[in-house]
């Protein structure tokens, strides 16, 4: 037990060096950014490969959110600040990928068309550059849309109460009890969650994007020795003739989605936290919900 303790205070002591270390020398962990000509370059890409699932990373974003949640306790605004900003760029990447919704019936109506209609194999699209792919590839290619409204939204959906809660025993209980409810299920369900699927789901991305592969059990020192044979491996497999070939996509939303649940789970602690320090006129502050014009004409009916 004792054990434990010292080797969790040391890692989160461990953690500020790190993150000093990342924030002085850029180039040791991004120089991949420009290109794998180098040998230095190849290193970087790895190194941040190995950090970003790795141990090091948990404690270093574990410390960065101790700092931010005790200097919002002392400054409620700072603390509004951060949810407001959280909150914000849900809410952004969410509108605009909810329009994947209607690309993806669009696209649909489209491919009936062209296969029923006009008994056509191959559709072609393009601005300057033309890109022809078989019908399959397209309707296949609906898997991705699914996919983008699905990961990308639901940290959207969650900040616009658009989600589904069981109520059995949350409605019937005090408005406190509610914040302290709402602050425990951030703790205990989206944050464990959001960081499970992240550890797992970012090796899994990388396996299929870079050759030879990675994986969560190489240590630091094997990592850097893969270096030298590194290269980009982009997978590139169908799951039938003709079908769609960028599968590698569903990898990244799916490290996109752990990312932000993340951040809407520490938005929605600090949220519940306010709203329980500072009392039930606080409930709702500086939300950002879309509304519906007959919904808004609706309620100045009522008001009126």
């Amino acid at each position: 037990m004792l054990d434990g303790i010292l080797w969790f205070f040391t890692e989160l002591s461990a953690a500020a060096i790190n993150i000093a270390w990342a924030i002085l020398n850029p180039s040791d962990w991004l120089g991949w950014l420009s290109g794998l000509e180098t040998t230095e370059a190849k290193e970087a890409l790895l190194r941040f490969v190995y950090f970003g699932g790795s141990v090091e990373f948990f404690f270093a974003v574990l410390l960065i959110l101790t700092v931010v949640t005790i200097v919002g306790v002392l400054n409620r605004s700072f603390m509004w600040a951060v949810v407001r900003f959280f909150e914000g760029i849900a809410n952004t990447i969410g509108r605009y990928a909810a329009w994947a919704g209607l690309l993806m019936v669009l696209q649909q109506v489209v491919v009936v068309f062209i296969q029923r209609i006009f008994a056509q194999s191959q559709l072609s699209v393009g601005f300057g550059i033309n890109f022809s792919r078989d019908i399959s590839w397209w309707s296949e290619e609906l898997k991705l849309f699914n996919a983008i409204v699905v990961c990308l939204c639901c940290s959207y959906t969650f900040v616009q109460r658009g989600h589904v809660r069981v109520d059995l025993v949350y409605a019937s209980v005090s408005y406190r009890k509610k914040r302290i409810i709402d602050m425990l299920g951030s703790l205990l369900f989206m944050m464990p969650m959001a960081i499970v699927i992240w550890m797992y789901g970012w090796y899994f991305m990388w396996r299929h994007l870079i050759n030879p592969p990675v994986s969560a059990s190489d240590t630091f020192e094997r990592m850097m020795a893969k270096a030298r044979a590194v290269r980009w491996s982009v997978e590139t497999i169908a799951f039938s003739p003709n079908g769609f070939d960028a599968y590698f996509l569903f990898k990244v939303l799916m490290v996109l989605f752990a990312g932000l649940v993340f951040l809407q789970a520490v938005a929605f602690l600090y949220r519940s936290y306010l709203e329980l320090v500072e009392g039930e006129a606080s409930e709702g502050r500086y939300d950002d919900i879309d509304v519906l014009e007959d919904h808004v004409f609706d309620a100045e009916v009522k008001k009126s």
